[in-house]
């Protein structure tokens, strides 16, 4: 298979993979971009040892963890002291209170899978304890996240 082709077949696939990870379509595209550099960059060493997709998708995996670590290595800007809590935009909780009521209403596994992603505990840890594979865990994230989005949407979030 040519580099076009493999692009073309799963680059929406790992666009998507990648807006599981960072929720920010410019950061997902720049995510992907790069998946992308380091597989034309790989193929000749690519052993087919695992199917195209599968290591595509570690790849991007892999590229997506990365970012991250470094977005949390980076210091975050602390709020001015004096900001106080009666000024920040009410808006936010109501927010948050919607949150976790489309949470309360997703099923068992879901609402421990989204409880502990928001708990920023790793995926390996969180398929151990509900039993599923790392990749189900990732998959079910991403889609648990994509029925977030819509329900927020549909509320005018």
């Amino acid at each position: 298979m040519n580099f076009e082709t493999i692009y073309k077949t799963h680059w929406q696939k790992v666009f998507r993979l990648c807006m599981g990870y960072v929720n920010d379509t410019d950061k997902a595209k720049d995510l992907a971009q790069e998946t992308f550099i380091k597989v034309w960059k790989q193929l000749p060493k690519f052993r087919n040892e695992s199917s195209i997709g599968t290591w595509i998708f570690r790849i991007a995996s892999n590229t997506c963890l990365r970012q991250i670590q470094k977005e949390n290595k980076m210091p975050k800007s602390e709020l001015p002291l004096e900001i106080k809590d009666d000024i920040l935009d009410t808006n936010i909780e109501k927010d948050i209170q919607f949150l976790y009521q489309c949470i309360s209403e997703l099923p068992e596994v879901e609402r421990i899978v989204i409880s502990l992603e928001l708990e920023d505990v790793n995926q390996k840890e969180i398929a151990d304890i509900v039993g599923l594979s790392e990749g189900n865990v990732r998959v079910k994230i991403h889609r648990i996240k994509e029925k977030l989005t819509q329900k927020f949407k549909k509320n005018g979030n």
